[in-house]
């Protein structure tokens, strides 16, 4: 007995431990795809061979190109049109998010793996929709990282390459002045779009964990249309909270580090936009503005995942509501024509989805209609087996319960999106009336 004991016991550890384990990627494994990417873009730390290789990149792209690239093509002895005033800020604003950016990839694919941080190991629990819609999902994100990297890219590239084209002779060169230049035109591109790939990389991941608790709240939702019990419903609900608490412990960090950054990089081009003695042009400024609209682009992808999840999230509580009140209205009129006839009468009802002026409703919400908690009746088919009670307790559960995501016990909704504006206006205009005199 004690060997079958301590053989079960060694099972159940073996199976604890490959669990959590990284999944090794092969021809048929989902995440193929995506492994391919992450080792060609030298972010894969599966392994010490890849992690070392992953860092030397990292310091390569992300500090000694950028930091050679200024103290050494800064060129201030160009015309207006090729001097870089702004080539500090520049540099320093996108290799600190990039760094950040770097830090938490690289901590999340070595401490839990790829297949766990993106909840594939948890999939076998979801139903076949939410499994299909998260590889559908899944399938697109790069398509996404390309749409935002593209164009970002392009620009830039069109900006350098004219800068060493038609500056040639005056940008500092070692050697051949052509052969110079196009191999620094070659290593500032290949910097700009590895610093950008990765801030976008994190911010895109982000996105794609948030969708998949997006579709698993769609799905929940069919509780209330179906024929359930309170205590399905709640353990159903409190496992989408625990992977939402587990998702923002992952990225709070992340995010708060990305707005303090990319505050404190905006702050620092109004400050040198506005002095006076500035002389601005395309050719100067063009550079800022781009990298500008890439950590802000990042910023916001951020910001609307987290603020779309946390607001579907909170439907629930009011489709859960809507349940209620249409389970008790039709508890009421089997009381008073009998019960029998009040569930076949229910199954028949079809409720009212036109307004009063006869319009549809979407002639008058069009494309807003959410999702999950509609603005249609619900037919109640569980007003018989769950009591009065029961209903309002998981009500005032869901009332009193708040889902989302968090930043250190603040959750993220529009009305935080709203007060970090105002903080964010208020610094803009008193920022302007020390510099420009905006009272």
């Amino acid at each position: 007995m004690g060997d079958i004991t301590n053989k079960n016991k060694e099972t159940l550890l073996e199976r604890k431990r490959s669990k959590y384990t990284r999944t090794v990627s092969h021809v048929n494994d989902e995440l193929h795809s995506f492994r391919s990417y992450l080792r060609w873009m030298c972010v894969d730390q599966s392994n010490p061979f890849t992690a070392a290789l992953s860092w030397f990149v990292f310091l390569l792209f992300a500090v000694a190109i950028p930091a050679a690239s200024h103290f050494f093509l800064a060129c201030p002895s160009c015309d207006a049109k090729h001097s870089r005033p702004f080539d500090a800020v520049v540099q320093l604003s996108l290799t600190s998010v990039s760094a950040l950016s770097f830090l938490c990839l690289a901590r999340f694919v070595s401490k839990y793996g790829l297949r766990r941080f993106l909840f594939f190991d948890k999939l076998c629990d979801e139903s076949e929709t939410v499994r299909m819609n998260y590889m559908a999902q899944l399938n697109r994100s790069l398509k996404i990282l390309s749409w935002f990297v593209g164009p970002c890219f392009v620009a830039e590239g069109a900006y350098k390459i004219w800068w060493y084209a038609s500056g040639a002779t005056q940008i500092p060169f070692l050697g051949n002045v052509y052969l110079s230049d196009a191999v620094a035109c070659i290593l500032e591109l290949c910097s700009w779009l590895y610093r950008t790939t990765v801030i976008f990389l994190v911010c895109v991941l982000f996105r794609l964990i948030c969708h998949l608790q997006i579709l698993r709240l769609q799905d929940f939702a069919n509780f209330f249309h179906v024929d359930s019990d309170v205590a399905s419903v709640m353990t159903e609900h409190l496992r989408i909270r625990r992977h939402l608490r587990i998702i923002s412990h992952r990225y709070r960090a992340f995010i708060l580090l990305a707005l303090v950054l990319v505050t404190g990089s905006q702050f620092a081009c109004l400050l040198l936009t506005t002095k006076p003695t500035n002389e601005f042009n395309i050719y100067k400024t063009g550079e800022l503005a781009l990298c500008s609209m890439t950590l802000l682009s990042a910023l916001c992808i951020l910001l609307r995942s987290a603020t779309k999840i946390t607001h579907k999230a909170q439907d629930i509580t009011g489709l859960a509501a809507k349940w209620h009140v249409c389970a008790t209205l039709d508890s009421f009129d089997g009381g008073a024509q009998g019960d029998i006839l009040t569930a076949q009468i229910s199954n028949e009802r079809s409720f009212p989805i036109v307004g009063t002026d006869g319009e549809s409703e979407a002639d008058e919400t069009g494309d807003e209609e959410d999702e999950i908690n509609t603005t249609k009746l619900i037919p109640s088919y569980a007003y018989s087996t769950i009591s009065y009670q029961k209903r309002q307790a998981l009500v005032n559960y869901f009332e009193n319960n708040r889902a989302g995501i968090t930043v250190f016990g603040f959750i993220l909704d529009r009305s935080t999106l709203h007060t970090i504006f105002g903080i964010e206006l208020s610094l803009v205009l008193w920022l302007l009336g020390k510099t420009i005199g905006i009272s």
